[in-house]
């Protein structure tokens, strides 16, 4: 694989942070996969492999559904969720260092957290009330709850008008997708890849990461480098 060439960019010290939710702070590919094959042999599709859901689940359901059920999108979504939200009680855990790291940036950092995500909007709160991580954040948005759902930069200036921040490069947008890094692009931020494989120049040709961050240790190193920690430097 031809390894990824970082392009030269200033970046800000950050203010602000948003993550993707789904496979950057919490493990869902195995739930996701889990609920997708029963709806696809529900409405007589052929179910994806474990690696199919991994390249195709980026877009929110209320985009993708349609090129794949046609006019009976809306009832595969309702099914979807349904099985989704059984399969998924208990079962829901942080990434290796999520919950660690998302208490001191919460407590320490110099500015709010977010959450945009392409997961339904109510189910994305329910599952941050599960979790107890709902105080970290300062706006938790979902897909359909903004006028578009990623790539689009319309979740990200709804959770920053929440947060009281106005977009630019000084909000640092962590995701472990393309499709992060499209809405970051879009909503004038600065894009953290945030995953153990480095990016590679096939995957992000058109929108290379800012910054990469194998882990949330790393994520932290990153954040402390450029000031993002009261204990380090003044806000």
């Amino acid at each position: 694989m031809q390894p990824f060439s970082r392009k030269v960019v200033e970046i800000q010290p950050p203010i602000a942070l948003i993550f993707d939710w789904d496979n950057t702070l919490i493990d869902t590919w195995a739930l996701l996969h889990a609920a997708l094959e029963p709806t696809f042999r529900e409405f007589g599709l052929q179910p994806w492999s474990f690696e199919e859901t991994r390249q195709h689940v980026r877009r929110s359901a209320r985009e993708t559904f349609p090129e794949l059920f046609g006019d009976r999108a809306e009832q595969a979504i309702a099914t979807y969720i349904q099985h989704y939200r059984e399969i998924s009680i208990g079962k829901l855990k942080g990434l290796e260092g999520s919950q660690a790291f998302l208490e001191k940036a919460a407590n320490e950092g110099c500015g709010p957290l977010s959450v945009v995500s392409n997961k339904t909007g109510a189910t994305l709160r329910d599952e941050a009330a599960q979790l107890g991580w709902t105080g970290f954040f300062s706006a938790l948005i979902g897909a359909g709850d903004a006028e578009c759902d990623k790539p689009s930069h319309a979740p990200v200036f709804m959770a920053l008008s929440i947060s009281g921040v106005e977009a630019g490069r000084s909000v640092w947008f962590v995701g472990d997708t393309d499709v992060d890094l499209v809405c970051a692009k879009n909503a004038g931020c600065t894009s953290v890849l945030l995953r153990d494989t480095p990016p590679i120049a096939r995957e992000f040709a058109e929108c290379p990461p800012d910054l990469h961050a194998k882990n949330f240790s790393e994520l932290h190193t990153l954040l402390a480098q450029h000031g993002f920690f009261k204990s380090q430097l003044p806000c």
